[in-house]
């Protein structure tokens, strides 16, 4: 059964999967890179090598997305997963199920942080930023490889995103709020575990220890050493394919008010205003 970790982009999936990957798999809680990809994305093109598609259309993995978890969850071991995706679907392939999925931690961070965040990883103004985050009917895939779409994901606009996840009655899903993160690391990180071993119905006692070993080995200033000496497994690649784009870039130093001039924060204020509110933003 697969638990996911999904989140909009740029919203801090990586630095709770690397503390759950740092907790989960290895022995003594340090962060290494060698097990962040033990977490999968999914959707991912090697899920769906045994099913016939035209990785040409943009969409024509959806309709096995499905088909593949029911693969994936043929050893019924509990597994976790990374998505973008909204928990929607595309012609009526739902992207999954309660017969495949045990529950979903949901990484939640402020749509203001989100554009400056988007901005630098996609080499975007913020004006583009923004409209990508608005955009329902958004996808993302792996630029890379031409004409191939099979890494595609369905994001959605930002609120339809968070909503897709949190308003859904199938699983058990907790919101974790990248601020939290941030503000109070070891109790919000406590709480995803508690909550991991509450839905796998698991015996094992809290470690508290191998927990703190885990937040200190994946600070940000440590992760962003990291890259600068081995790079980072998740960058990508700029426009031009010159070089890489730093992975680890402002963190919990990005502050929109400190980016933004007045006008444009009055303007980001009235765009999220409803969801702002709904999420204690404001």
């Amino acid at each position: 059964m697969i638990i996911w970790i999904a989140s909009y982009p740029k919203s801090g999936n990586t630095w709770l999967r690397s503390l759950i990957s740092s907790y989960y798999f290895t022995l003594d809680g340090l962060f290494n890179q060698n097990s962040l990809p033990l977490i999968q994305q999914f959707p991912q093109k090697k899920y769906f090598k045994s099913f016939n598609y035209n990785p040409e259309i943009v969409t024509d993995t959806a309709k096995f997305w499905i088909s593949a978890q029911k693969i994936i969850n043929k050893d019924k071991k509990i597994k976790f997963f990374k998505t973008h995706n909204i928990l929607g679907a595309i012609n009526n392939c739902k992207f999954t199920d309660k017969k495949n999925t045990i529950g979903c931690i949901y990484v939640l961070r402020d749509p203001r942080n989100v554009i400056t965040s988007l901005q630098n990883h996609y080499e975007m103004t913020k004006e583009e930023s923004l409209n990508f985050m608005l955009n329902e009917n958004k996808f993302i895939y792996d630029y890379s490889i031409k004409n191939d779409y099979s890494n595609f994901q369905f994001i959605s606009s930002w609120e339809k995103n968070y909503q897709s996840w949190l308003n859904q009655k199938n699983f058990s899903v907790i919101l974790i709020k990248y601020e939290d993160l941030i503000k109070d690391t070891l109790k919000t990180f406590k709480k995803v575990i508690e909550f991991i071993e509450l839905i796998t119905k698991s015996q094992k006692a809290y470690n508290e220890e191998k927990a703190k070993i885990s937040i200190q080995s994946t600070t940000f200033e440590k992760m962003k050493q990291i890259e600068r000496k081995d790079g980072f497994i998740e960058s990508i690649f700029s426009k031009n394919e010159s070089q890489k784009i730093p992975f680890f870039h402002l963190g919990p130093k990005n502050n929109w008010k400190n980016i933004f001039d007045e006008i444009y924060q009055k303007k980001l204020n009235l765009t999220f205003k409803q969801n702002l509110k709904e999420l204690n933003y404001l």
